[in-house]
């Protein structure tokens, strides 16, 4: 048998090879075949069995043949009632965790009543003003036997201590109250936009967070550090991978400055990934962050606890892949992002619906995008073996070389001074700025295909149904919210919020007094406004 060398120049080359480049969508270039030159190190210092450091095979010895992941699809419009009536409805139909999306005033700290809410309540996700729209959101769903994802950022704090108090309502105390809020203010500078206060008291309030949550809820996740919105921002999969754990290695030094041991801590802390459309590069970008993160907790923070090195983690299939061009075609595609996400390991996944593109999901939409998760879990046979790409020569010279290129990152920002450093420079949204305008030249030059867009389009109109929100919802929430702040106790709400601000001013813990606020039934803005008076609006340096 040749040597890989003495086939490229012999068999390979007088073989016909199609005329183009051939690399991955983040443009990493492939060879034309992958043997067992390409593997660096040994097998039990880079894979290991299936829940062995670092992990890359896997984060549990029994993956999926103890337990499926999560099917946690994200969902959220309207009133509280209209979001609690999908969730029953998801839950009827197999789903076993909740995702919980907010409208973009929430998302913002602002009530529905502000002016700025004005046209946007319940349109995106769900209003969530008060501590009583947080119980007509869970109503009837028992907190202590369902897990919930709830994506919100700057006003995190705020919703957490509403959920908390939830589940004290419901009986359950906060030790069994399980899931995760997103709550990574880190990328929501470099990627997302959706921010109130600048950098450092918005990780002094996520490391509150961290803090509060390892002693009063420690089976919730106090930050689920995001690549998905990096991606989304067209970053490549090393950027997103870099970014995220960069942003990661942030919350574990703070939460150390703190005061905290490592393995206090870091066992729940989680991720979320973005599943783009390179079937490979995906595989490996999950392969290579669970190596990372492990080699890194060890190595870097001397983390003696095994599941404080373990990266756990849920991931979504791409919803900037969706094209609104033929958009039957988005089913294809998430089904083959989904199992990317699989066969990469997730621990949740969710999978977006085909009418994503153009409008929240219609009932009919998510499940079908529930069932492409059913019929991979059941149907396909892939959750039968552990890791079965693992030993792959592309997959494992794919994940050598994506952890490489992402670690050269890091060692970049760590000589920046760190993540917060960086991003006041500006560095990681100028190096996605430019991935994402790389990637659009390929395809307006035809060099990368996206189907029925540049590529096999047709003349059409839309062939889809899409989920309408009614306007009358809006100032049914308005009216609801100023009902609610008339009849409340105001010296009470008063006395709450100036001791929200005055935590804000020293160095307590601010959860607490955010949880006394809401039991007053002081608000999402209104907690919020103490946090812009306090600690200051952020504006965009790249802003013009």
């Amino acid at each position: 048998m040749s040597s890989k060398r003495e086939w490229l120049e012999t068999t390979y080359k007088q073989a016909s090879e199609r005329p183009v480049r051939f690399s991955t969508i983040s443009d990493m270039e492939l060879a034309a075949l992958y043997t067992p030159d390409d593997a660096q190190g040994g097998y039990d210092e880079t894979l290991a069995n299936p829940g062995e450091y670092p992990y890359t095979r896997g984060v549990y010895g029994s993956m999926y043949r103890g337990r499926l992941w999560t099917m946690r699809q994200f969902a959220g419009f309207g009133l509280a009632e209209d979001t609690n009536a999908r969730f029953h409805y998801l839950l009827s139909q197999g789903q076993d965790g909740l995702s919980t999306a907010f409208d973009m005033p929430t998302l913002m700290g602002y009530d529905a009543d502000h002016e700025r809410a004005q046209g946007e309540v319940g349109r995106e996700g769900v209003s969530v003003s008060s501590l009583q729209d947080m119980v007509r959101l869970f109503d009837k769903i028992p907190l202590d036997r369902v897990t919930t994802s709830m994506t919100v950022n700057c006003s995190a704090s705020v919703l957490l201590a509403m959920y908390l108090i939830v589940a004290e309502r419901q009986g359950i105390p906060w030790d069994r109250v399980g899931g995760t809020i997103q709550n990574d203010m880190l990328k929501e500078f470099i990627a997302q936009k959706e921010w109130i206060c600048p950098p450092r008291p918005s990780l002094r309030i996520v490391t509150d967070m961290i803090e509060f949550c390892a002693r009063k809820a420690p089976r919730w996740h106090a930050v689920s550090i995001s690549g998905y919105h990096i991606r989304e921002a067209g970053s490549t999969a090393v950027q997103e991978l870099a970014f995220t754990i960069a942003d990661g290695l942030c919350y574990v030094e703070e939460a150390v400055r703190r005061g905290l041991a490592v393995d206090d801590f870091a066992p729940r802390l989680s991720f979320f990934w973005n599943i783009h459309n390179d079937f490979l590069e995906e595989v490996a970008k999950l392969r290579a962050a669970r190596r990372m993160w492990a080699r890194i907790m060890k190595e870097r923070f001397g983390a003696k606890n095994p599941r404080s090195m373990m990266l756990r983690t849920h991931a979504q299939t791409a919803g900037a892949s969706l094209t609104a061009q033929q958009p039957v075609n988005n089913v294809v595609r998430v089904a083959l992002q989904a199992m990317a996400g699989v066969l990469g390991g997730v621990q949740s996944l969710h999978t977006n619906s085909m009418d994503e593109t153009l409008a929240l999901p219609t009932e009919q939409a998510v499940t079908v995008a529930l069932r492409t998760q059913q019929i991979i879990a059941e149907e396909t046979g892939i959750t039968n073996t552990i890791d079965p790409f693992g030993g792959s020569y592309a997959i494992e010279a794919l994940t050598d070389r994506i952890e490489h290129d992402a670690m050269e990152y890091i060692r970049r920002l760590d000589e920046m001074g760190g993540m917060v450093q960086a991003i006041e420079t500006g560095y990681p949204q100028r190096e996605i700025a430019e991935a994402a305008f790389h990637y659009q030249r390929q395809l307006e030059k035809g060099i990368k295909t996206i189907v029925g867009v540049n590529k096999y389009s047709v003349p059409e109109e839309l062939p889809i149904d899409t989920l309408k929100i009614d306007p009358a919802i809006e100032e049914r929430q308005v009216q609801r919210v100023r009902k609610m702040k008339r009849e409340r106790n105001s010296l009470a709400v008063r006395e709450a919020l100036a001791r929200v601000s005055e935590a804000c001013r020293s160095n307590e813990n601010l959860m607490e007094p955010i949880l006394e606020a809401v039991r007053r039934e002081v608000t999402v803005g209104e907690i919020s406004e103490v946090f812009r008076t306090e600690f200051g609006v952020y504006r965009d340096p790249g802003w013009i």
